[in-house]
């Protein structure tokens, strides 16, 4: 089987051309392509184009590997390896022209059910600021040269990232549960694009992360550079992220923040 840091250099590679491609598209003007589970849950022509991109790029160079992605569903290979892509991760942000969203692709040894795979590679690349964070299995986390790792919380407590979704009944469970985390929280950020809150834990410009209703593609890639950080994650089902919750923190301020969130364990 490829090695971890093959795929991890498959996945920069595109990331950085389907970025640059998006940012292209950005620049020419947005046209918004249809909505999805609610009106403010918006899907571009971009992020079609740009994930039609990757999977294409993808095919050619390993045409055996399953594909899941946010736009067009998911495909089984026979390699046992699937990438799992989001090609536009906070297309609120890219329509509205604030500079938080990214390209998130990942490579997994499985199926695309989250609680069958194991991450081997994943990048998630900003366009805008030109960050490609990017980890392999076994091999750390890093932007550019430089290695990550998770912080570590004091007295004033964590900054804690998070999101609310886009249907408007979770709002208010969501707000009290927010309520329950501020008194460990020194602050909360709500950047929109679950791959660069995870990448900000990793980097340690958050401290933590936690968010219900997010998919596979939201969290594959940004869930191992955590791990690789050294910080831990988990949620659910099962204990792993998923739908149910994901949240991502270093581990003393993880075992601080995971029993005040109400979810189905």
């Amino acid at each position: 089987m490829t090695s971890p840091a093959d795929l991890l250099d498959l996945a920069t590679r595109i990331a950085r051309e389907a970025g640059e491609l998006a940012h292209r598209r950005r620049r020419e003007g947005v046209t918004v392509a249809a909505t999805k589970s609610a009106a403010a849950d918006i899907v571009t022509a971009a992020d079609r184009e740009v994930e039609a991109y990757i999977r294409a790029e993808l095919a050619r160079e390993r045409p055996d590997d399953g594909f899941f992605g946010e736009e067009s569903g998911a495909e089984e290979g026979t390699s046992g390896i699937t990438w799992v892509v989001d090609p536009i991760d906070g297309t609120v942000n890219y329509a509205y022209g604030i500079p938080a969203w990214a390209i998130s692709i990942a490579a997994v040894e499985g199926t695309a059910q989250t609680s069958a795979w194991t991450a081997l590679a994943g990048v998630v690349f900003n366009p805008v600021t030109g960050e490609m964070f990017r980890a392999a299995r076994g091999g750390g986390a890093w932007l550019g040269d430089q290695r990550l790792s998770v912080s570590e919380v004091g007295d004033a407590g964590g900054l804690v990232a998070t999101g609310f979704g886009y249907n408007p009944e979770t709002h208010a469970p969501a707000l009290a549960q927010l309520s329950r985390v501020m008194p460990i929280a020194r602050d909360v950020r709500r950047i929109g694009a679950a791959s660069l809150d995870l990448a900000s834990v990793a980097a340690g410009r958050v401290d933590a992360y936690y968010e219900r209703g997010t998919h596979p593609w939201d969290h594959a890639a940004g869930a191992l550079l955590v791990e690789e950080a050294g910080g831990r994650v988990g949620g659910a089902p099962g204990g792993r992220p998923g739908n149910g919750m994901v949240i991502a923190a270093g581990p003393e301020f993880f075992s601080r923040l995971e029993p005040l969130l109400d979810y189905d364990r």
